[in-house]
């Protein structure tokens, strides 16, 4: 198993075939890049509604979303789809500076998990050989 994405699958897969975990790799990096920018998305609505801005709650929700831009860069790990899920329990936390943001984070959570789910069906998929790029040509 390859450090930075699950195995390559079995040997029908030609050297020109695509990878499959690049584009997955992709989708993982702009999820947290959204997930960022909803959580920064919350900083007028909790400054209007949730009782105001404190310096603790700014440097909080700040400090979530450098983390999650931060995150999307390491993606290529194998260990990273458990970081992602990992770092979903701190902005549920959330909850006690606008319940808002803890919402942000159930509904991040089950996204993740969705995701988690898509990488094991490709991988189960990709281990039986059933993927287009490692169909032989013609098929």
């Amino acid at each position: 198993m390859s450090e930075q994405s699950p195995p390559s699958g079995p040997a029908g897969a030609g050297p020109g075939a695509p990878d499959p975990w690049k584009s997955f790799r992709g989708v993982m990096a702009g999820t947290l890049i959204l997930e960022a920018i909803v959580v920064l998305l919350a900083l007028p609505v909790v400054s209007a509604v949730g009782g105001g801005l404190s310096a603790g709650s700014t440097a909080y929700l700040v400090g979530i979303a450098v983390l999650l831009v931060l995150m999307a860069g390491i993606q290529g790990r194998s260990w990273a789809i458990w970081a992602n899920l990992g770092v979903q329990p701190l902005i549920i936390i959330g909850w006690a500076i606008y319940p808002g943001v803890g919402f942000v984070g159930l509904l991040f959570t089950v996204v993740w998990l969705l995701i988690l789910y898509l990488r094991a069906e490709v991988l189960r998929r990709q281990k039986r050989g059933l993927l287009p790029g490692q169909q032989p040509p013609g098929e």
